[in-house]
């Protein structure tokens, strides 16, 4: 009888953990769908040069796969430059971009104690000469017109960093399982009215879009604020507060797509590389954060809590319809829900290991000094 009564204990105590979580997250997703702006998806096609004073500015290594796709969609904004950096590639990205009619510049040498992507960003705002700089990424497809109309809101909003957060464009089943944890990450996690609030830790951004005012990104002295960041999105958006900016973002919806991974080992390794600075680069918060989503998602499942499996299954359900993901596949992947923390399990190992491995650069976690690339990783 003890033991049954400690075990109903434990359920219990697990129980009320999953609902509180739960709740919070449910009433975020609430206060997020009546306030986060979002792009219309109405856009009017640019016309060449309409954006004469916006610098377009994608850095990009071994990019072939996907510069066919977004190029049109960056040269079709109407910026009055799209300047894409070759960061060492070892394929055709470089020739690619020349071809579509980019502006191609070719990556230095890493210096030490920078990584990677903060690096080939500087380079390319030291490049550009517009008054608004544009940085995205080689695998984010930007519709006709999408561009002038999150320039109109950024204006409008007077605020001096913003990120749109881009819909995710999922294919196959592989890409699908962890990928969405992006927008659940943003949407049940931070309000967005918090956004207002000066304390930096009530930052977010996504590195895939980041646009900026130049004058108040060389004040914080561009990309070199977070040269050695794994997840310097993020990191920017919490400097540009310490210095006393502001931060906005806006959903990208069906105008704004990105394809950041092609299976699940890619999302894998993708995801690893940036949780352990997500934890504010405690390893101890890695298996604590790890059981919370377990006793939230799974634990609830195997053990028939049918009231907490069905709150897990409503959070899934509207991250998708706020960010317009409503086709039948996507509404599917909702069923995978009480399986994610078990399907993360690598992720959580690989972001626990003292280096991890990004695009055949090794970065040392936690640090700020970037080792070169072993014939391994190449």
């Amino acid at each position: 009888m003890r033991r049954r009564a400690q075990t109903s204990g434990w359920q219990r105590a697990a129980g009320l953990v999953a609902g509180s979580f739960l709740a919070v997250k449910l009433g975020t997703l609430l206060v997020n769908a009546a306030h986060f702006p979002r792009l219309s998806g109405k856009m009017r096609p640019a016309t060449p040069g309409s954006l004469p004073e916006v610098s377009l500015l994608i850095p990009a290594r071994n990019e072939a796969r996907n510069l066919p796709q977004t190029l049109p969609g960056f040269l079709a904004q109407g910026a009055g430059e799209v300047l894409v950096l070759d960061d060492d590639s070892d394929d055709e990205t470089a020739q690619l971009a020349r071809d579509a009619g980019a502006t191609v510049l070719s990556g230095q040498p890493l210096p030490s104690g920078w990584h990677g992507k903060p690096w080939a960003c500087q380079q390319l705002a030291g490049a550009a000469h517009g008054e608004w700089l544009v940085f995205t990424d080689a695998d984010v497809t930007w519709q006709p017109g999408a561009l002038a109309e999150a320039l109109a809101y950024f204006r409008q909003s007077g605020t001096d960093l913003m990120t749109v957060w881009p819909q995710q464009d999922n294919r196959h089943p592989g890409e699908r399982i962890l990928t969405p944890l992006v927008d659940d990450v943003l949407l049940s996690l931070l309000p967005w009215p918090l956004l207002a609030v000066p304390t930096p830790e009530a930052s977010a951004a996504n590195g895939q879009v980041m646009i900026f005012r130049r004058d108040f990104y060389e004040r914080l002295g561009g990309h070199a604020a977070v040269r050695a960041e794994l997840l310097e999105d993020v990191m920017f958006a919490r400097a540009v507060k310490a210095a006393g900016g502001q931060v906005t973002l806006m959903l990208g919806g069906g105008a704004v797509r990105v394809r950041m991974y092609r299976s699940y080992a890619e999302s894998v390794t993708g995801f690893s590389k940036g949780l352990l600075s997500f934890h504010g680069g405690q390893r101890a918060l890695l298996p604590l954060s790890l059981a919370l989503h377990l006793v939230t998602y799974t634990l609830p499942y195997l053990s028939g809590q049918r009231g907490l499996v069905a709150a897990g299954l409503a959070e899934g359900l509207l991250v998708r319809v706020l960010t317009h993901r409503t086709r039948p596949a996507d509404l599917a992947e909702v069923l995978l829900t009480p399986l994610l923390p078990l399907l993360a399990l690598p992720v959580y190992r690989q972001a626990a290991r003292p280096e991890v491995v990004w695009k055949g650069r090794v970065y040392r976690q936690g640090g700020a000094v970037t080792a070169a690339p072993t014939e391994a990783d190449q």
